[in-house]
C-alpha cells in the first residue's frame, strides 16, 4: 500500500482537544487529523454562547460587541497561564446606576480566582498576586483614582496595574526584618468598574466597556445569589474544564489581529480564546476589536486636551493661510474665538502663554523669538515645529485608495 493511502497509526493523530471536553461523549467518534486545528472545538463555541447569554441574561452592555468582548474576557480568565498579556477591563459609566457593579458580580461568578474589593491597598494585591494569580475585580474604582488627591494617593496601585498588564514586570519592595529587596509579581487580569474614566495609562490598557443607564422598556433579570450563582459557577467550572488542558496550545497561538501595538496585545487574548472556540466566535471577536478600539480613539480625541491643541494650531495656521510663523498672540486669539473648544476656560482663566507653552513642551515645541513682516520681531512658532507632532498625533486623514490598486506602480502601468 502506498505510504501517502496508509492508515495513520494511532500515536500520528492529535487530537483536539487534548482531553474530552465537558459534555462530550466519551464513546463517540476519535477526531481525525483534519479535526487538528484550533476553530474545530465545537463544545468551546457553545460554551461561549452560554456564557454570552448568561452575561446578557443580567446585564444591558452597550452594544453587541461590548458582549462579545466581556464574554472573551471571562473565559480569557481561564488561561492566564498562557498569556503574555493581562488586559484590563475597564467598565465605566456617566452616573449611578448603570449596571457597573451588576456586571461585576456577573463577573465574579464566572471568571478564574475571583479576589474582588471595593478599596484595597497595594499592599494587599503584591501579596495576593503570586504565580497562578488570582483574577482582581474593583468596584467604585472612582474612589481611588476619581480625583486629583485620591489618585495622587493611589499613584502606587496605579502603578502596580500598568505593569501587571505584562508578564515579568515585578514591583520591588523593600520588606522583612532585613530590609532587602524584594520581587513582588504584577501579572494578573483586572476588571474595574467606577464613574468616569480612569488613569489615560489603565485606559490604554483595558478592554474598555463604556455602560449606559437602561431605557425604558429595556429589561434584565434580577440577580439573586441563591438562585442565579449555582449556575453560573456550573458554567465556569465548565469553562476551566475545557480551557485550561488547552493551555500549552494557547501559549503557542499567535493569530492575527486587527490592530497595532498596545491595542493588538490587549485583545490578543481575547482573540486566542476566539480562536480555540471556533465557529463564529474568530469573526465576531475581531469585529468587536475594530469596533471598540476604533470608539476608544474616538474619545482619546476628545478628551486629550494636547492631541485637540494640536489639532486646533493647525486651524489656526491654515486661517492664516499656513505662514512659515505665527506670532503667539495672534495663535492664543484664534484659539480662544473658538466657542467649541476648551481654551477660552482653560483652568478657568483661559488659555494663556504660559500654559500654552506647558502643553507643547511634550511634543519639544517650544515658543521663540521670531521675525516677522516689516521687520519686526516678536515671541511666536514656527510651522516647521509642529510638522513632525502634527504627522505623529494628529495625522490628517487621507481619501481611501480604490480597492485592487497596489502601492507601487511600475512604468508598464501608469
Amino acid at each position: 500500500m502506498d505510504e501517502s493511502t496508509s492508515p495513520a497509526t494511532a500515536s500520528s493523530i492529535r487530537t483536539w482537544p487534548p482531553v474530552a471536553a465537558p459534555g462530550q461523549d466519551p464513546t463517540a467518534k476519535a477526531p481525525t487529523a483534519e479535526d487538528d486545528e484550533p476553530g474545530q472545538s465545537v463544545e468551546g463555541a457553545q460554551l461561549l454562547d452560554e456564557l454570552r447569554e448568561a452575561i446578557a441574561r443580567y446585564v444591558i452592555l452597550p452594544s453587541s460587541e461590548a458582549l462579545t468582548a466581556v464574554t472573551l474576557w471571562v473565559a480569557a480568565t481561564h488561561i492566564q497561564p498562557a498569556l503574555q498579556h493581562a488586559p484590563r477591563l475597564a467598565v465605566v459609566g456617566p452616573a449611578k446606576r448603570c449596571g457597573k457593579s451588576r456586571l461585576l458580580d456577573v463577573l465574579t461568578e464566572t471568571v478564574r480566582e475571583p479576589l474582588i474589593t471595593v478599596n484595597t491597598s497595594p499592599a494587599v494585591v503584591f501579596r495576593a498576586i503570586g504565580e497562578d494569580p488570582p483574577t482582581l475585580l474593583v468596584d467604585e474604582a472612582d474612589t481611588i483614582f476619581g480625583s486629583i488627591k485620591a489618585a495622587e494617593k493611589n499613584e502606587e496601585l496605579r502603578g502596580l496595574l500598568n505593569a501587571g498588564h505584562q508578564r515579568n514586570r515585578p514591583a520591588l519592595r523593600i520588606s522583612g526584618p532585613e530590609h532587602k529587596p524584594q520581587a513582588f509579581p504584577t501579572f494578573a487580569m483586572a476588571a474595574l468598574a467606577g464613574i468616569g474614566d480612569l488613569p489615560d495609562t489603565v485606559m490604554d490598557r483595558s478592554v474598555v466597556i463604556r455602560m449606559q443607564r437602561r431605557k425604558a422598556g429595556e429589561r434584565v433579570e434580577q440577580f439573586r445569589s441563591r438562585r442565579d450563582i449555582p449556575a453560573l459557577h456550573a458554567l465556569r467550572d465548565r469553562l476551566t474544564a475545557w480551557l485550561r488542558p488547552l493551555t500549552d496550545t494557547a501559549a503557542d497561538l499567535v493569530p492575527p489581529m486587527p490592530v497595532q501595538d498596545r491595542a493588538a496585545d490587549t485583545w490578543e487574548p481575547l482573540v486566542v480564546v476566539a480562536e480555540l472556540a471556533g465557529d463564529s466566535w474568530p469573526e465576531r471577536a475581531r469585529a468587536a476589536c475594530v469596533a471598540m478600539c476604533a470608539a476608544e480613539v474616538g474619545q482619546e480625541d476628545e478628551s486629550n486636551v494636547k492631541t485637540r491643541l494640536l489639532k486646533d494650531v493647525r486651524r489656526v495656521f491654515a486661517c492664516y493661510g499656513d505662514p512659515d510663523s505665527v506670532r503667539t498672540r495672534d495663535l492664543l486669539e484664534e484659539l480662544l474665538k473658538d466657542q467649541e473648544a476648551p481654551w477660552a476656560e482653560y483652568r478657568n482663566t483661559g488659555l494663556t502663554a504660559r500654559y500654552l507653552g506647558i502643553l507643547l513642551k511634550d511634543f519639544g515645541i517650544q515658543a521663540a523669538v521670531l521675525r516677522f513682516e516689516g521687520g519686526r520681531q516678536a515671541r511666536g512658532f514656527a510651522r516647521t515645529q509642529f510638522t513632525d507632532a502634527w504627522a505623529r498625533y494628529c495625522p490628517e486623514e487621507q481619501p481611501p485608495s480604490g480597492y485592487g490598486t497596489t502601492r507601487h506602480e511600475s512604468a508598464d502601468h501608469p
